[in-house]
């Protein structure tokens, strides 16, 4: 549906959303880890949909035993996490279906992970996802698109240069 705001940033340096939904300033996030940018800095989603995509091309370079959790390095060596829901450690995995493994090539938008947002409404968790730059590699994040609503794998979240 948004698929004209990815030729709008064509050439420019971008992390698109790993998920559908509205995108939040980090200091939205009701967690002071993430509030805080204790981890790096970063954005959040309210997730509307299930499925987490790529936000950019890159290699997978960690998904945790959990599943919550996913790593990538970009091309130009930025790493970030991508953290979805707070607390969901505590789940062990439950209600996640990751579809990669480190050191697996990714392209902007394939499927990473499938959560069951229903089970973590019922057990209480928040669904609030979080992407954290945790090594931008000496480049600088420029623009955070925030209070947006946002479509996985063609809106742009953060530019950098």
């Amino acid at each position: 549906m948004f698929g004209f705001l990815k030729g709008k940033h064509k050439g420019e340096k971008v992390f698109y959303s790993m998920v559908s939904g509205k995108s939040i300033d980090l200091s939205e996030v009701d967690d002071e880890m993430f509030a805080g940018r204790v981890l790096g800095d970063g954005i959040a989603v309210e997730p509307k949909e299930d499925t987490f995509v790529a936000p950019c091309t890159g290699t997978v370079t960690t998904v945790t035993d959990t599943k919550h959790a996913i790593g990538l390095e970009n091309e130009d060596g930025v790493q970030v996490l991508i953290h979805i829901g707070l607390d969901t450690v505590k789940l062990n995995g439950r209600g996640f279906d990751t579809y990669v493994e480190p050191g697996q090539k990714v392209k902007t938008g394939d499927p990473l992970v499938k959560v069951d947002r229903g089970m973590l409404r019922e057990e209480g968790i928040p669904d609030v996802s979080m992407l954290i730059f945790v090594e931008p590699n000496g480049h600088e994040l420029t623009k955070f698109y925030t209070e947006q609503a946002v479509e996985a794998g063609s809106s742009a979240l953060v530019e950098y240069k």
